[in-house]
């Protein structure tokens, strides 16, 4: 019932840089994507498995006097929810010391609700192991991101110890229904330049108006593995061991009545099922005839035993807190809480430099134009701070941020309170607060000056 079919681990797709050195040919194309669909097989099957399409429900059937429950219980959704929400559930925030720049980098959030954009960039690296952010100009010259899955977009890297990329290719498969079914076309990216191909023909290069390839690779993990990928055989077995359980169920309602030392005919049989009476006679001693139920042997006990080992390892070993679990709600503390979140607070903190990482290469490519900023180094000073979605104690950060009043700046004063979303905005609104305030003090004071000061006739 499970599958032991193996599938490609992911790695990294490589060439040389002579195979480009005269231009993006369509056999090196056709080559990388053959590579490619040699992965595709995991990606789906890791996808399937967060929808809930679990292997349990393609084994064979069984003989249709058997049950055949087949229950998947979606753990690998539960788990990168929980993670995505815990992690980064709080939107990640960018901010740049130059006003300027500041404001482009926001507009830029705006126009591209880069915090929706976010989560979902960090739910597909959490289902596949990393993903990709694809950015492009579009009509009103805006500069625009997209998230694509890896079965969609990959990147060649040069087989040197750098691994500089060196192109990116986005393809598809024409339909059936197309006179051209099965023919592989897309787009090739280079440094630059943008090419589109179909099968082994390439067009002619258009300008990559970035100097860049225009996308960004985001990782949960240098291995490229999935968040809930170590944790499948255990939720494949956790599903049959499940459904042999409510086979069991099934069995043991539909027992079977013995009944020996008397005949029955096929109308005796009728009544006794329908009627739930059972009057037989036809012997001198009673004690002849035997009446009962056949019962299978019972393995409940080491089920249920089963059942509670891979939920405690399915957990463990993915590092993700079962915050349904009614323990976990007995952390009487910020720390004990604290506790029971630290393999997951770590799990995200290890991510949280690989998105880093990524978020300075998505800016570094957003400064190349000019038409978002001036200056094309801007990206170096750019300030990224992620924060965990959990309960918090605001009269305590309150008490700790008063604390630090005269001790740390204002900014790092402000920031120990997660109420204020951007702490520089927060520290100019009470500036503008503070200047209004003294000008309304200036205008009282003016106007005692004026009702005290002595009239003419005086």
């Amino acid at each position: 019932m499970k599958s032991k079919r193996p599938y490609v681990l992911p790695y990294a797709l490589v060439c040389s840089e002579q195979e480009i050195s005269g231009g993006i040919k369509g056999d090196l194309i056709q080559k990388q994507i053959a590579k490619h669909n040699n992965m595709l097989q995991r990606y789906t099957y890791l996808e399937n498995m967060y929808k809930g399409f679990h292997d349990i429900f393609k084994g064979p059937d069984k003989e249709n006097w058997k049950p055949d429950n087949r229950l998947a219980v979606n753990f690998p959704r539960y788990i990168t929810d929980t993670f995505t929400g815990y992690g980064y559930g709080v939107p990640i925030k960018v901010t740049h010391p130059d006003e300027k720049v500041n404001d482009a980098i926001q507009l830029f959030g705006r126009q591209n609700e880069i915090t929706d954009h976010e989560a979902e960039m960090v739910k597909k690296c959490c289902i596949y192991g990393h993903a990709f952010e694809f950015m492009y100009q579009n009509e009103q010259h805006e500069t625009k991101v997209s998230s694509i899955s890896p079965k969609e977009l990959f990147v060649v890297y040069d087989d040197k110890l750098s691994q500089r990329a060196l192109f990116a290719v986005r393809y598809g498969e024409r339909p059936q229904s197309s006179d051209k079914a099965g023919k592989t076309y897309g787009e090739v990216y280079t440094k630059n330049f943008i090419y589109t191909f179909e099968d082994k023909k390439v067009s002619e290069a258009e300008e990559n108006p970035y100097g860049f390839i225009p996308c960004v690779e985001w990782r949960l993990n240098d291995e490229r593995m999935g968040l809930f990928e170590p944790i499948t055989g255990l939720v494949e077995t956790y599903n049959a061991t499940l459904g042999e359980k409510a086979n069991d169920v099934d069995a043991f309602a539909e027992a079977y009545l013995a009944i020996l030392g008397a005949e029955l005919d096929d109308d005796g049989v009728r009544h006794i099922r329908d009627n739930r009476i059972i009057n037989l006679y036809g012997t001198d001693n009673a004690k002849d005839i035997l009446i009962q139920f056949l019962q299978k042997p019972t393995a409940d006990g080491t089920q249920e035993n089963l059942l509670n080992r891979l939920e405690t390892l399915i957990y463990q070993i993915s590092m993700v807190a079962n915050i349904s679990d009614e323990s976990f709600g007995n952390a009487t503390s910020g720390v004990s809480l604290a506790y029971k979140l630290q393999a997951m607070s770590n799990l995200a903190l290890t991510f949280d430099r690989k998105i880093e990482k990524s978020l300075r290469k998505r800016y570094k490519i957003f400064c190349s134009l000019a038409t978002n900023v001036s200056d094309p180094l801007a990206y170096q000073d750019i300030e990224i701070k992620t924060s965990r979605n959990i309960p918090v104690n605001t009269q305590n950060e309150a008490q700790i941020a008063s604390t630090l009043q005269g001790v740390v700046s204002k900014e790092t004063q402000l920031s120990v309170l997660s109420i204020v979303p951007d702490v520089r905005r927060e520290i100019e609104k009470m500036d503008e607060e503070e200047e209004e305030a003294r000008k309304k003090l200036s205008a009282v004071d003016m106007l005692f000056a004026d009702e005290n000061k002595p009239s003419v006739s005086e």
